[in-house]
């Protein structure tokens, strides 16, 4: 087995940067979202009220998606440094920790794609039966 190299966790970094920048951006779409809900549940908070459970949950799981993504991005940079000074058992370590901080991060991030998903059928639920459903049911009338 060859040792691990400087590039090989330099070479994580703009993947790092571009998933942290889609957490921000989901992050900031919620925000807007939050500001949404409430105005509307000033006018009726019985309906807005699972609405506001589900985000809590999915700004949790952002909040730990963003941590473990730093995180990650902080071990490739401490392992770089290790090699860098050629403690490199501890490099190759530092960065199998950062690479499992990432599969989690991204683990989690499925979990609160499927969890928006379920809010998204929920709120399309409401709001009356779907255009395949009212196609279905002319063509067997």
């Amino acid at each position: 087995m060859q040792p691990l190299s400087l590039t090989t966790p330099s070479l994580l970094f703009s993947a790092i940067t571009l998933i942290l920048l889609s957490y921000t951006n989901r992050f900031l779409s919620y925000a807007q979202l939050v500001r949404t809900l409430r105005q509307q549940s000033a006018d009726n908070p019985a309906r807005t009220r699972g609405q506001i459970a589900n985000l809590y949950r999915r700004l949790r799981l952002i909040r730990a998606m963003q941590v473990l993504g730093v995180g990650s991005l902080l071990l490739c940079v401490v392992a770089m440094f290790c090699i860098y000074i050629t403690w490199q058992v501890a490099g190759e370590v530092i960065f199998a920790l950062g690479m499992i901080s990432l599969a989690l991060s991204l683990a989690l991030c499925l979990k609160e794609i499927l969890i928006s998903i379920e809010a998204l059928h929920i709120n399309l639920e409401s709001m009356g039966p779907d255009e395949t459903e009212s196609k279905k049911g002319k063509r067997k009338a």
